[in-house]
């Protein structure tokens, strides 16, 4: 879906909002292959993924950095390498000894649902913040 973020003017941005149909594990190819056809420098890139290790619907925004196991974004860094923009949603660690993959892979709790809806709007926030406003202006209203 192509689009555009902000007010008239210049901090206006045409923005391609893109969900890779193949496994997440695999999305690099697809998401290289985007880029390319766009002619996006990597760091207008975006990905938005979960994050094991915040609490849940806590935002974190950066530059690069690892994957941090998180195969999604192992496979982007594969096939671009590491430095385009992530925002992180927290969804916190599995319960006792739940397995990783059956946490991540299972619906969120009734509780958690409560706040979703809440919690989705402010990462898009966070999203249109860092491309009209930069990641240091973003990261300061949204890395709290």
């Amino acid at each position: 879906v192509e689009g555009r973020i902000g007010a008239p003017g210049p901090a206006n941005r045409r923005v391609i909002l893109a969900k890779p149909m193949s496994f997440m594990n695999l999305s690099g190819g697809p998401v290289n292959a985007l880029r390319d056809f766009y002619k996006v420098p990597l760091t207008n890139v975006l990905a938005i993924h979960d994050e094991l290790d915040i609490d849940y619907g806590v935002l974190r925004l950066k530059l690069g950095g690892g994957d941090n196991g998180h195969n999604g974004l192992k496979s982007m860094t594969k096939a671009m390498g590491p430095d385009y923009h992530r925002v992180r949603f927290g969804i916190g660690r599995p319960p006792g000894r739940m397995q990783v993959a059956d946490f991540v892979l299972k619906d969120f709790s009734s509780t958690e649902r409560k706040e979703l809806d809440y919690f989705v709007d402010r990462a898009a926030d966070a999203v249109e913040a860092l491309v009209t406003e930069g990641l240091e202006r973003a990261q300061s209203t949204y890395n709290s």
